[in-house]
């Protein structure tokens, strides 16, 4: 990189106020190109006479017009990373509630889980006209978490519960590849390199009387926002499959049992209520009374454990199932793209019981429910 793109570089850092100074450095002046980006930027980073600008006249703060074509210039000038952190610093550095209450606003907004979550919190204040566009934007990010997830999530499911049911009747369809592999691999023939089995194995479709219960209790309270995101997204790929019977419950102090809006993730995610206190064990005595199979129940308490209630009784409801043979797995809260965030305290006292309390990463998700179901957490 030559000295004069790096003088243009840190004057676009800097501002437009620097402009005399790398003038003098030998610094030449700005394209039009980097003149659009330094005043997309100005409007959020400073500047002088930089910003939306209704001026000092009217007071009521910028107008649609001119956020929509900051949000075009924006699109246009970076990578949508950049814009996505561009866009969060401008809800909050300018406090800028008409990019999420206004349609044509919301179509413009490049997809970003800070910004989903800001929008859900938002959600009561978003006026009809803007609605549908909030669903468009939500929906987005749905997609992404949903291609990322579902087809590992299905994948962990079947694996895990036909670890060890097969059927005698043969459907090609149903043929267990992996297990037939496994179990046949002392015929192995070297001359034709190959497996020759003296028995194939089949999963059984049959019958489903026993299967699983997964009851995801989820806490919504205000820093849960991208956990709450892949969470519903997981949810609603396992209440589509008839292999195990899914349950959602959000709490905060009261309780919401979420579970007819798992066909869609987007009319989940819209029922969810973030903000407010928190009484986990509250919500835990309410999925207690849901389980009618201890066994064969898998419960996911999906929270930051910053208990609001009786911090005891937290603890006595997790051992309480865990006793009764419920296998129990809390799942911390992540932020900012992945970091856990939690209270280490009640954290410790949970992992001291002997039940599963980590933080995990979005794309490990199906790895850990396939590990839940088979016992092997």
């Amino acid at each position: 990189m030559s000295q004069t793109e790096q003088l243009t570089r840190w004057r676009l850092i800097l501002g437009s106020e620097t402009q005399e100074a790398f003038t003098g450095m030998g610094g030449g002046g700005l394209s039009q190109d980097e003149l659009l980006m330094d005043s997309a930027l100005g409007a959020i980073y400073g500047g002088p006479g930089e910003s939306f600008g209704g001026g000092p006249g009217g007071g009521k703060g910028p107008s649609s017009p001119l956020i929509s074509k900051w949000l075009g210039d924006l699109r246009s000038l970076f990578d949508p990373e950049t814009v996505a952190v561009v866009q969060n610093d401008a809800i909050e550095r300018k406090g800028l509630k008409q990019l999420l209450l206004e349609p044509e606003l919301l179509d413009g907004l490049e997809p970003d889980l800070n910004m989903a979550s800001t929008l859900l919190m938002l959600k009561d204040q978003i006026p009809k006209k803007s609605k549908e566009s909030a669903r468009r934007f939500i929906r987005k990010i749905v997609d992404e978490i949903n291609k990322m997830l579902e087809n590992d999530v299905r994948r962990a499911v079947t694996a895990a519960l036909n670890r060890r049911a097969h059927a005698p009747l043969p459907s090609a369809s149903a043929l267990d590849f992996p297990y037939t592999i496994r179990r046949n691999l002392k015929n192995y023939n070297p001359e034709l390199g190959a497996v020759i089995p003296e028995r194939v194995w089949f999963f059984d479709r049959s019958s489903r009387v026993n299967r699983w219960h997964v009851i995801l209790d989820i806490d919504q309270s205000g820093s849960m926002g991208q956990s709450i995101l892949y969470s519903s997204v997981m949810a609603c790929v396992l209440a589509s499959m008839s292999a195990v019977r899914t349950s959602v419950v959000a709490f905060d102090t009261q309780i919401m049992d979420l579970t007819a809006l798992c066909a869609d993730p987007v009319d989940l995610l819209f029922g969810f209520q973030m903000g407010g206190g928190t009484d986990i064990a509250k919500s835990i005595a309410y999925c207690q009374n849901l389980v009618d199979a201890p066994a064969k129940t898998l419960f996911f308490l999906i929270s930051d454990l910053d208990e609001g209630g009786n911090r005891a009784a937290l603890l006595r409801r997790l051992e309480e199932l865990k006793t009764s043979g419920v296998t129990v797995v809390v799942l911390l809260a992540i932020a900012d793209g992945g970091k856990p965030y939690y209270d280490a305290q009640t954290a410790q006292r949970v992992a001291a019981l002997d039940i599963p309390c980590f933080a995990c990463a979005p794309e490990k998700l199906p790895e850990l429910l396939e590990q839940a179901l088979t016992g092997r957490l």
